[in-house]
């Protein structure tokens, strides 16, 4: 399968302790050719399980308990 490259900002480490809905709101402002999927935590405490395939235009954006960012969202 090829991946798609989108134009634009690939990763946003300076959202990382940032309310989740937030950073999505400025992913999409900064490079409206992909969409967020915000992630969050299993009830188990931990990050919550997800595919491994790589998507050129999605963002995945961990949080939190609080809707807050732990991870640096990038594109895949």
């Amino acid at each position: 399968m090829q991946s798609i490259n989108v134009p634009g900002k690939s990763s946003w480490p300076e959202l990382v302790g940032k309310n989740g809905g937030e950073a999505a709101t400025t992913i999409i402002s900064e490079n409206p050719n992909v969409f967020v999927v915000i992630i969050p935590p299993s009830a188990t405490g931990h990050v919550t399980a997800v595919t491994g395939d790589y998507n050129g235009s999605r963002v995945r954006v961990s949080v939190d308990d609080h809707c807050v960012v732990t991870s640096v969202p990038t594109i895949g």
